[in-house]
């Protein structure tokens, strides 16, 4: 019926792991929001909603094996990547805001960033047999190592401007306090990047040992560095 009866790892790590990655995720947002709409807060949130929507898509196609679906399967998991690896363009716009100010990047240039970058990544589509998964890879993504250099390739370059933006404003900061919260930013965009690198890698190399231990420390990961983000700037954001 298209549907198959999942092992037990398989469904912790789609349904409770990454459920509760999302639920993480969300209330994120759901702070940083509750203390004002204004474009800081909005970019900040929308890192961590792009994520939180990339992840919940793997709940819809993670249980179909049926060959004749097998374009559904492919087309939600590119959906995925898009959303999950969308995350560097908002963090960009956030640095920048904050660097520069509202008036300076504004919501003209604030969209040609996250379409311009969205465009790019979204072009991985189009990289012949970029991404595998079916029968023969038992319905897990297996990445040819051009697509896995593309889109390494993409992520890097939005992460690296967020990253140079973000020790820049460190530099200037005069007050300790400030600073060490301010180092929590830059531990977490680390954490995420190491996140995005070694996801990346674990569904080229298709060793399930690797992939069984890379969940684990991902699983970690995942949850320290979206809240280092959030302690360092989150928390005072919107006052």
């Amino acid at each position: 019926m298209g549907l198959y009866q999942m092992d037990m790892a398989r469904f912790l790590q789609v349904y409770v792991a990454q459920g509760l990655i999302c639920v993480f995720f969300l209330i994120l947002a759901y702070l940083i929001l509750k203390r004002g709409k204004q474009r800081l807060n909005l970019m900040l949130s929308g890192s961590f909603i792009t994520i939180a929507v990339g992840l919940s898509l793997n709940f819809i196609y993670a249980p179909i094996t049926h060959p004749q679906l097998e374009l559904i399967v492919l087309i939600l998991y590119y959906l995925t990547i898009f959303f999950i690896f969308l995350y560097p363009a908002f963090l960009l716009c956030f640095v920048l805001i904050l660097l520069k100010s509202e008036k300076i990047i504004t919501t003209s240039k604030q969209s040609i960033i996250i379409i311009g970058y969205a465009v790019i990544l979204s072009c991985m589509v189009f990289i012949p047999n970029g991404v595998v998964i079916n029968a023969s890879t038992n319905w897990k993504p297996v990445w040819s190592w051009f697509y896995f250099a593309y889109v390494m390739v993409v992520v890097t370059l939005g992460f690296i401007p967020s990253y140079y933006i973000s020790f820049k404003i460190y530099k200037l900061f005069e007050d300790e306090q400030i600073k060490e919260k301010w180092r929590y930013f830059l531990i977490g965009l680390i954490g995420l990047y190491i996140f995005a690198s070694g996801t990346l890698l674990s569904n080229t190399l298709n060793i399930q040992a690797i992939r069984n231990i890379w969940s684990v420390i991902s699983f970690a990961l995942v949850i320290i560095s979206p809240y280092a983000v959030y302690k360092g700037v989150g928390k005072q954001i919107g006052d």
